[in-house]
Formats: C-alpha cells, structure tokens, sequence
C-alpha cells in the first residue's frame, strides 16, 4: 500500500495555487448561497442577504425568518461538520502515513456515536452528549491504538519509530464492525418514541434547530491548535526517526493529533451524526489539486469538506422535496465513486 509522502505530488506554482484558493472559495460561497435560497420555500439572494444584516428586522418577514431560523444554521452545521471530518481525515492520515486512514474507518465515529446514543437514552443533557461523544472518540482511539500492536504505546513514549498503518488500519476496521453492533443493540433497546430521531441522526442529520456553537468552537480550536504545527506534520510524513533526528518532539506531536482528531470526530458526529467518506475523499481531493504540503493541505481541507457536506445537504433537502434525505446517505453516494475514481487515476499515473 502507498504510503501518503512529500514527494508523492509535484509543488505547485504560487499563480496556480492562488487560483485553486479563489475556485474554492468562489465555490464555498456559490454553495453557501445557494443553501439559504433554495428548498420548500425558494427565497430570492436579495432577501438572503438582508437576513444576514442584523439590523434587518424578520418578524414580518417570513423569507427572511426561514433563512435564519432554519437555513443559517443548518448551513453553518453542515459546514463545521465537514471541515472537522475533513480535517480528522486529513491529520489521521499524516498520523499514519496511509491514505485509508479516516475517522469513520478507524472507528472513532463509531466509538463516538456509541457514547452519544447511551447519553441520549439517558436522557442527558446536551453537554453531557456532546462530552460522551467526545470520550467515546477517544476511548475508541486509544482501543485501536492498543489493539494494533503490545508494544505500541512503549516504543510511543520511547519516541522510537514504529510502522503499524496496515495493522492499525485492520483493527480499526474491526473496532468499527464492533461499534456497529453496540449501536444497532442501542437502537433495539432505545424507547419507540425516540427511535426514529435516532436513527435519522446516526445516518446524518443537520436540523439541530440552532446555531451549532460546539462544532464551530470545536473547528476553531481544531484550526487553531494544529494549523501552527504544519511544518512539523511535513516532516511526521517522512517517519519518526526523520523527524526526531531533524529536531521534531515526536511523541508530544502524536499525542497532540490524536487528542484534535478525537475533538474533531466527537463534535461532527454530535452535531450531525455518522457522515462517511468526508474525511476520505475530500483530503484525496485537495491532495490531488494542492500536493501534500500540510501547511495549504489542512486549512483547504477544512474549507474543502465545509463545503461538500453543504452541498451534500443541499441536495438532500431539495431532490425530494418537501421530504428529506439523510446527509450520510447522498455522501456515500457521492463518495464512493470519487474515490474509485481517484484510486484509478492514481494507479494510471
């Protein structure tokens, strides 16, 4: 299997990068847009855009109520999830050197939607789900990590170097199937009256009905602790002992990763349930147009993921409507044969 490495894509020029980032932005924007306008009710991009001033007064206007009430937010959830996706897939990537890694592969999804199900049985308030979310990501990271290999953890905090991606890959394949079962056993024994909102939200839901604070601070944090740390991730790339002999604290480094990826894949899961192939694809993608320079690969990332899962549920909301469609379910659609594609254009290059 091919390991994700610096040199694997050729640099980009500055002119061609420039115009990648103004693409990505222009269509972040188009898409943005486009969620607040259209769906059962099509508001015009004039009445969108005074929604947003807060000066506007909404209470006789129900354009503009829709827009913030039900469309900002469900907007504004779509992109936090799929730039912390993205950015899990992104960072457990670099973590392993294997571009399979991601947060639904390795179960950190699943470990976190174990945990929020239990919360939300026991009728827990909203902070206590989104803290069991964020303790069953860890909790299933920590499992994979031990499972995959005795001697992992010594040789971790002995900064030795390791090569454990294919067994880490396969536990976590298997720790994933493990959590599949505690849910399904979850959703038998969850009460009738709660179980079809469960159901919906572990197949992707974004209709929280508010602003989704914890995935925009978890983004932010999320941004903020691991964007700095770029260069060093450029050098993880080439091994633990390259990196230790070129200066790197490679234990601190790892540690650090594995705590953001937990804190990404809790707080999207949380927000928006399980959404596959985010955290896949759209760092393959980015890859393919940016190289795998982890200074412009993370933040495009982020945006990248931001907005497919909007498109994601744009789509879904609108094809059948006025009913909807779960988010997982058009990303799965939409992802599976990006990646077959992906995978084929590599093997032919």
């Amino acid at each position: 299997m091919n390991r994700v490495a610096p040199r694997d894509l050729p640099r980009m020029s500055a002119p061609r990068a420039t115009a990648i980032w103004l693409a990505l932005v222009l269509l972040g924007v188009l898409v943005f847009v486009a969620s607040l306008s259209l769906g059962s009710v099509p508001v015009p991009p004039a009445r969108v855009f005074a929604a947003l001033l807060p000066t506007h007064d909404a209470s006789a206007d129900l354009a503009v109520e829709i827009v913030r009430s039900l469309r900002l937010p469900r907007a504004l959830a779509g992109f936090s999830c799929g730039a912390l996706l993205a950015l899990g897939g992104a960072l457990l990537q670099v973590l392993l050197r294997n571009p399979l890694a991601e947060p639904y592969v390795l179960g950190v999804s699943g470990g976190a939607a174990s945990f929020a199900l239990v919360a939300m049985i026991a009728g827990c308030a909203w902070w206590l789900v989104d803290a069991s979310a964020f303790a069953g990501a860890f909790v299933s990271i920590l499992l994979v990590l031990g499972l995959a290999r005795r001697e992992l953890w010594r040789e971790l905090w002995r900064g030795g170097p390791q090569d454990t991606s294919p067994r880490l890959l396969l536990t976590g394949a298997v720790v994933a199937t493990g959590w599949g079962a505690v849910i399904t056993l979850l959703l038998t024994v969850a009460p009738e009256s709660r179980l079809r909102g469960m159901l919906f939200w572990l197949t992707g839901d974004l209709n929280g009905g508010g602003i989704p604070w914890t995935a925009l601070a978890a983004l932010a944090v999320t941004v903020l602790a691991i964007v700095p740390a770029a260069p060093q991730l450029n050098v993880l790339l080439r091994g633990d002992a390259a990196a230790q002999a070129l200066g790197v604290a490679v234990v601190p480094l790892r540690l650090r990763i594995y705590l953001i990826a937990s804190l990404a894949a809790a707080a999207a899961v949380t927000t928006g349930g399980t959404i596959g192939f985010v955290g896949l694809v759209v760092p393959h993608m980015v890859r393919l147009a940016f190289g795998n320079d982890q200074r412009m690969l993370l933040p495009a990332a982020a945006l990248g993921g931001g907005v497919a899962v909007m498109a994601a549920d744009l789509v879904a909301r609108t094809v059948i409507a006025p009913a909807q469609l779960p988010v997982g379910v058009i990303t799965a659609l939409a992802g599976v044969p990006m990646f077959l594609w992906m995978l084929l254009h590599r093997r032919s290059r």
